[in-house]
């Protein structure tokens, strides 16, 4: 029961953050490596894509690699499911990457397993060269 009343708070507590402010500066003072898009359709049953960029803005880093992952967790941070590469049968975990527009793709299955996800929330996050996003899904059955 503790569980599912700590889920719940951290659910309305995402819900509640704050957006920025204007004029408040949204980024660390250090060079960008990697933009999060919102996943699409979203609330989905039972697939999603995750549109993603790696490298600065414009592009002005000349062909350098960036280490990438994707991983998709549940609310209590359990691990779920690691998304491929569009275009491609790879999985998002510490792969190389250009600079570049990219898209990843959930068929909304628990990792290493056939059986398709609950319904909920659930929260992907994109590292890319050690710097973190995070943004939130929904699965609706």
């Amino acid at each position: 029961m503790f569980n599912r009343w700590a889920a719940l708070a951290l659910v309305l507590a995402l819900w509640l953050t704050p957006k920025q402010a204007a004029g408040q500066q949204s980024e660390p003072r250090g060079r960008k490596s990697g933009t999060l898009g919102q996943n699409f359709p979203n609330p989905f049953n039972p697939e999603t894509t995750i549109p993603f960029a790696v490298g600065d803005e414009g592009c002005t880093d000349g062909g350098q690699q960036h280490q990438v992952s994707l991983r998709i967790y549940n609310v209590l941070a359990q691990l779920v499911a690691i998304p491929i590469l569009q275009g491609s049968a790879q999985p998002l975990s510490n792969v190389a990457l250009t600079c570049g527009q990219y898209t990843a793709y959930w068929d909304g299955k628990y990792l290493n397993t056939g059986k398709e996800v609950a319904s909920g929330v659930y929260l992907y996050e994109l590292v890319v060269d050690g710097q973190r996003s995070a943004k939130k899904m929904f699965v609706a059955k």
